[in-house]
């Protein structure tokens, strides 16, 4: 499978956690152009307030930790809370990647397998078929395409076992967060086989007084119809939606009233094995190949390989997720890690305590903790100071710089407002009432700047109801004040110290 289709399909996929398929459902939104700004020039030095300023009018309720460091000599430039420890959120998979990379390596690449038990015959495979993950976390439709074809192409037309799926590779993850609401898409269950980042497909069309409604697992070249999980349309006034576990199938209902003329959004699915083992059928048929019900298989398989299907090099997966900020990308490849040190993590917060205890001895940051690999749960605590520590550590030519993302900068309107000879890249993290920034600046002078900024309210947060979390009162405009002043600390610290 080509990276490009992958990495796309993951922007599509995970843009269902951030944008507007990440609320009520809606239909799609094109947001119009906005225009850029020609850069500032360096010569038009503008005196910057100064650090508490800026922290003080950003008038943020609760705590933040920042820091700015020379990477080349390590000294710190300007702090504020050095040690204050706060959630880092999705900043969690900066050390997520320095985790993989350094113990798995950029070319490691995840296989799905096609398994048989016996020869194949006259176009039949004489015992069970079984599709066996290695965790990839981008597999996709598309991919389970490409086993068929190849499955296809041995002759295999059906067979006399049974057909099983084996997800045992990595330990099954109910949620990642079960704090979260049962219907975001960036909650999803985590296990060795995950298809389409573990999320089916809900649309619905306005038919006459009432709805038409699918549930399928889409990409670019497939639409399968998942019949294992079912959607109702109820009329009630709350909860948005409803989830329940039916054994072989699951139970979805959603409230009539936010429907509106049409619209889709992904919803997490959390039986991962019989959602691929559905798919993977339906997809099968389409290449002329009959195959019975999927059962799990507990056991590693043992067999022939038919087919395989890898996924690209860890480091294009670790771009992509830096990119589209994927949280089951990120505790796939943090649970892969743990297993291959050779730790027997059966949680992701015990995986999350092992990768704690490697950036201790690694980077020397004692005191941080770390329950998961995508920073979705809220008791991971690191500080501003530790967290700039591993980026000096790391270093400006290190394993981390390389894929991170670029992170514009922008005026108190939000519109792109560049300054010449800069550029950033980092991790954005956020959570409700929390909001995390960490990573590099190149300046006009040379000069390389490593920062961390990390601001949260845990009162506020602590408040918050399991409803509420998608769209809290007042947790939007605080990160709004949040991202403010973490630009205008860029700013700052460009032209104070990079001119």
């Amino acid at each position: 499978m080509k990276t490009s289709r992958r990495v796309v399909l993951a922007g599509l996929l995970a843009s269902a956690a951030t944008g507007a398929l990440a609320g009520a459902p809606l239909t799609s939104l094109h947001p119009k152009p906005r225009g850029q700004r020609k850069a500032q020039s360096i010569k038009r030095r503008h005196t910057q307030p100064g650090l508490a300023r800026i922290i003080d009018e950003a008038g943020l309720s609760g705590k933040q930790s920042i820091v700015v460091a020379d990477v080349a000599s390590g000294k710190i430039l300007e702090f504020s809370g050095t040690n204050t420890k706060l959630p880092p959120a999705s900043v969690t998979k900066s050390i997520t990647a320095l985790y993989a990379l350094h113990n798995l390596g950029p070319d490691y690449r995840f296989t799905t397998r096609l398994i048989g038990t016996g020869p194949v015959v006259s176009g039949v495979l004489q015992g069970d078929l079984i599709l066996a993950g290695g965790g990839d976390p981008n597999l996709d439709t598309d991919g389970l395409a490409e086993l068929a074809d190849q499955l296809k192409a041995k002759g295999v037309r059906k067979i006399t076992g049974k057909f099983k799926t084996y997800a045992g590779a990595l330990p099954y993850q109910r949620v990642i967060d079960p704090k979260q609401p049962d219907h975001v898409g960036y909650n999803p269950a985590i296990s060795g086989l995950n298809l389409n980042f573990n999320r089916v497909y809900f649309e619905w069309k306005r038919a006459g007084e009432g709805y038409t409604v699918a549930m399928d697992a889409r990409t670019e070249r497939f639409r399968p119809t998942v019949r294992g999980i079912r959607m109702s349309i109820v009329n009630r006034e709350g909860p948005l939606f409803t989830y329940k576990n039916g054994g072989e199938t699951e139970y979805w209902t959603v409230m009539r009233k936010a429907l509106g003329k049409g619209g889709g959004r992904w919803l997490p699915v959390r039986d991962t094995a019989g959602y691929a083992g559905e798919v993977f059928r339906s997809i099968a048929a389409q290449y002329g190949i009959s195959l019975p019900k999927p059962v799990d298989k507990k056991a590693a398989p043992k067999g022939t390989v038919l087919a395989q299907e890898n996924s690209g090099r860890m480091w294009a997966v670790l771009r992509a997720m830096m990119k589209y900020s994927t949280n089951l990308t990120a505790e796939i490849s943090g649970l892969t890690t743990t297993r291959k040190r050779g730790a027997k993590a059966k949680t992701l917060s015990a995986s999350g305590k092992e990768m704690t205890n490697w950036a201790h001895k690694a980077y020397g940051i004692s005191g941080a903790k770390f329950v998961d690999h995508s920073g979705l749960g809220d008791a991971s605590r690191v500080s501003a100071g530790q967290m700039t520590k591993v980026l000096v550590k790391s270093g400006w030519n290190g394993a981390l710089r390389p894929v991170l993302k670029e992170i514009p900068l922008v005026n108190s309107k939000n519109k792109k407002a560049p300054i010449e000879g800069v550029r950033v890249v980092a991790k954005t993290g956020t959570l409700n009432f929390a909001s995390a920034l960490s990573g590099y600046v190149d300046c006009p002078n040379g000069r390389k700047l490593a920062f961390s900024i990390f601001t949260a309210d845990m009162g506020k947060r602590g408040k918050i109801s399991k409803a509420q979390r998608e769209r809290p009162e007042g947790g939007r405009s605080w990160g709004k004040r949040s991202r403010r002043m973490q630009q205008k600390l860029l700013r700052r610290w460009a032209l104070e110290y990079g001119v």
